[in-house]
């Protein structure tokens, strides 16, 4: 990502005036399947949603974004709900974590095929990814349209096949549109 990337995400942001969004559904509906502490970091957190649910739910978090506008109103919500969040802002392409240096990784809404190694590389043994993004077999025109940002059919499956999958979801054009979970999977999957 380069530096028009930031500019372009730092705009997006910048004109967000509703409320705030909730946490990614894979973590809202799991926040039971965490660990009562350890160190927790929201990947591409935009403005930070998961980072404040599991603030809430008691791990020490980091919160990651190219972002400085979206970590702006992550620190604002922070401190209006007397959170500690270690904020940085950070091209993840460039610097993607460390090895084994997080109990629990989120990431919504951002996919990039090369960071998966070092993803499924800084979580701990026994630690835990929750991930939630969108899939190419979409039923309406929402998120990207560039298939490099879209998983295919249960592709986010195959990348952690190896490790014990806890739950999984992705309903993309099956059965009954209009109702259900469309336009993204979503995966819980615990490290061995």
């Amino acid at each position: 990502m380069n530096d028009k990337t930031k500019e372009k995400w730092d705009k997006n942001y910048e004109s967000c005036s509703s409320g705030y969004p909730s946490p990614a559904e894979v973590l809202r509906q799991n926040q039971h399947l965490l660990p009562t502490q350890g160190a927790a970091l929201d990947l591409a957190c935009g403005r930070g949603a998961n980072a404040i649910c599991l603030a809430e739910n008691g791990l020490s978090v980091s919160a990651w974004d190219i972002s400085a506008s979206a970590l702006e109103h992550l620190s604002n919500e922070a401190i209006k709900k007397d959170l500690i969040i270690e904020l940085e802002s950070r091209n993840i392409s460039e610097q993607p974590p460390e090895p084994h240096s997080f109990d629990v990784i989120t990431v919504s809404n951002f996919l990039e095929r090369e960071l998966i190694d070092d993803i499924r590389n800084a979580i701990k043994p026994s630690g835990l990814i929750f991930y939630q993004t969108f899939i190419q077999d979409k039923v309406c025109n929402v998120g990207p349209s560039n298939p490099d940002y879209l998983l295919a059919k249960n592709e986010l499956l195959l990348l952690f096949n190896d490790w014990n999958v806890l739950y999984y979801k992705e309903e993309g054009t099956a059965g009954r549109i209009d109702e259900g979970f469309r336009n993204q999977a979503m995966l819980i999957a615990q490290k061995p």
